[in-house]
């Protein structure tokens, strides 16, 4: 199971539309790693002036990266993390997870992260199993 759903959260589905930004503190309490990463991510960006930041560095363990895996693989939560941090996310590997601003994607540098040559390029043998 990706999130920790609490029942008034269940409720709240069951009758209607969920508001995002209860969707995103159960993201947040669920998939603490993967939302302290993107978090990381989008305030390098906004207190910098490159054109994207990026994590390069494999999570502590296989349970960080489920999280980041499960994070990233639901337009669910991958779309309310973009939209609550104002980024738009790249994903490569088990790890390499980049934001970007909203602004850029579909521009040189987003497709270029994003193309098939990087994506390539991204890979090693210890990614196999990721």
């Amino acid at each position: 199971m990706s999130l920790d759903v609490s029942p008034q959260l269940l409720a709240e589905a069951e009758n209607g539309e969920v508001r995002e930004q209860d969707f995103v503190e159960t993201v947040r309490t669920s998939l603490p790693y993967a939302y302290d990463l993107i978090a990381r991510l989008a305030e390098e960006l906004r207190s910098g002036t490159a054109e994207f930041a990026d994590n390069q560095t494999p999570p502590p363990s296989e349970t960080e990266r489920g999280q980041l895996l499960r994070a990233l693989s639901s337009d669910a939560i991958r779309g309310s993390l973009e939209r609550h941090f104002g980024i738009a996310l790249a994903f490569q590997n088990c790890h390499r997870v980049a934001a970007f601003r909203p602004e850029a994607r579909g521009g040189e540098t987003h497709a270029r992260f994003t193309s098939l040559r990087a994506q390539i390029l991204n890979q090693s043998p210890e990614f196999r199993d990721c």
